[in-house]
Order: structure tokens, then C-alpha cells, then sequence
């Protein structure tokens, strides 16, 4: 008979919880397709990021998340397209992004809400801790089939010579277009493509990406007084917190999740806080 000392055992048992780490690794994908059963969960998405109060730190801040998203998204093989941004001196103000993959709109539409930076600030030579706030709104990229009626008397269409990087033609033309919708007050840019007429196209896709799901959500409240959704785009309810100092940690405040690994975070690896938010809208 062949005995097994407790090193054999201790081995056999670290070379198992190996393979099911990878077997686990490797069925992740498929379990959170099983969570994305949402009509518009497959389209792409557009992601829009505003810089809270707070001048450069919000501002610096927005562009930290601008950069996490991009990573995200550089991992999963997804295209991504800066659509319109506004830069100030300490960052960006507020920017847009069209992130084109396999279900992107509904990956990312949990990253919807108010993200909170607590960390010692770069912008203060006294070193104190600051904090601050960015808002972040996912709405998918909808069907051209879709009809949302917007006649002329609806909106305001303002066209401007283009700002920040983008070379000496955005500086030449007026060709970049921002609409207002007057009854939801949603506002859109675009100034990334080579002409008004393209930047336009672009921006009413934009807005009927947003106006579909405004009046989605105003639907879903109407029959769930206290919607999920609601809740997570209200100002000051922050979804999740990064703390840098005085120690390290990333949470979100509706499921719980959270990690210490906060630089890994800013680099794009967010899927667990993804993965936890599915599970937590499944069980709502």
C-alpha cells in the first residue's frame, strides 16, 4: 500500500485549487452572459464622465476614470473612441466615449452614478487628504430603427470651433456641434469627427441614445417606486469610493464588493466590481 505524507497532501491540494482557478477563470465570461438578458445589454455604449466640484481635483479625477474605462476596455478587445472632451487645467472637465463590443452596454451600465476619490492631494503643497467627485452615465448605442421623434422646436443646435487636442483643423472650423434638449435638459457634444455634418450625426445619436434611456427609467419608476436606477445616478449618493490614503481601497457601496488593490483598479481591472453588480440587480 502507498501512504501520502501531509506535503503530498498539501501539493495535490494546491495543484486542484490551481485548476479550478482556472477553469473558473475561464468560465467567468460565460456566467456573465447569463446575467446580461437586459433588450439593450448586447449594444454598445456611450460613456459620459463629469468632473464634480472641486476645480483640479475633480477635474484630474475625471480623467483617472477616463483612463480606467479606457484600460477596461483595451483589455476586453473593445474599440474605444473619445466622441467629445473638455479640458481644463487640472484635467478634464467632462468627456465621452463610444465603447464597441459584445455586450459593452451591459457590462458598464453598473458604472453608472456618482465615483468617489478620497487621496492626498498632488494639487496641494500642505499634502492634505482631499475629496472628490465624478459622475459617470451609461446609456446603449440604440437601433436606427428605434423611433424617438424630435422635431426642430425640441432642441437647440449650437455649433463651435473645437477645443484641445485634434490638430489645426478642429482650431480652423466651426465644426464641432452641441445639442440641448429643451423638456429633459440633456445635453450632447461631439467634436471628434472631420466635419460639422459628421460631428452632427454623431451627436444625435448621442441624444437619442440618452432620450431612450430617460424615458426607460422614467417607465420603470412609474411602476418600481424606489428604481435601482434612480438611486444610482443621484448626486452626492456615491456608488463607489477610492481611497488612496490613508490606506488603500476600492468598494462599492450597493453590493459590498471591494479590494485593496486599488492601483490594479485604475488599470482597467474592474470586473469583479462588474460581475458583482450583475448579481446584485439579478437579486433586486
Amino acid at each position: 500500500m502507498e501512504l501520502y505524507s501531509g506535503e503530498d497532501d498539501e501539493s495535490l491540494r494546491s495543484e486542484l485549487e490551481g485548476q479550478i482557478e482556472k477553469l473558473d477563470e475561464k468560465f467567468r465570461p460565460l456566467r456573465l452572459k447569463t446575467l446580461l438578458d437586459g433588450k439593450n445589454d448586447k449594444n454598445n455604449v456611450f460613456l459620459t464622465v463629469h468632473s464634480g466640484a472641486g476645480g483640479n481635483e475633480a477635474s484630474d479625477w475625471t480623467q483617472m476614470l477616463m483612463r480606467m474605462y479606457t484600460r477596461w476596455a483595451e483589455r476586453h478587445g473593445f474599440k474605444c473612441e473619445v466622441l467629445d472632451m473638455q479640458e481644463d487645467e487640472g484635467g478634464i472637465k467632462s468627456v465621452s466615449l463610444k465603447i464597441s463590443g459584445p455586450y459593452a452596454f451591459g457590462y458598464l451600465k453598473g458604472e453608472a452614478g456618482v465615483h468617489r476619490l478620497v487621496r492626498i492631494s498632488p494639487f496641494d503643497a500642505a499634502k492634505r487628504r482631499h475629496t472628490s467627485f465624478a459622475s459617470v452615465y451609461a446609456s446603449p448605442e440604440v437601433d436606427d430603427d428605434i423611433e424617438i421623434e424630435l422635431k426642430p422646436e425640441d432642441y437647440r443646435l449650437d455649433t463651435y470651433r473645437a477645443g484641445g487636442a485634434g490638430g489645426q483643423h478642429v482650431n480652423k472650423t466651426d465644426s464641432a456641434v452641441r445639442i440641448t434638449h429643451y423638456a429633459t435638459g440633456i445635453v450632447v457634444q461631439c467634436q471628434n469627427e472631420r466635419s460639422q455634418y459628421m460631428n452632427k450625426d454623431v451627436a444625435f445619436k448621442m441624444l437619442r441614445s440618452r432620450l431612450y434611456e430617460y424615458y426607460q427609467k422614467k417607465r420603470e419608476e412609474e411602476h418600481q417606486k424606489d428604481a435601482i436606477a434612480k438611486k444610482d445616478i443621484s448626486w452626492g449618493n456615491q456608488i463607489r469610493s477610492y481611497v488612496f490614503q490613508p490606506y488603500t481601497l476600492v468598494k462599492d457601496h450597493r453590493t459590498g464588493c471591494q479590494t485593496g488593490n486599488i492601483i490594479a483598479v485604475m488599470d482597467g481591472e474592474i470586473d469583479d466590481f462588474i460581475e458583482s453588480y450583475l448579481h446584485f440587480q439579478k437579486e433586486a
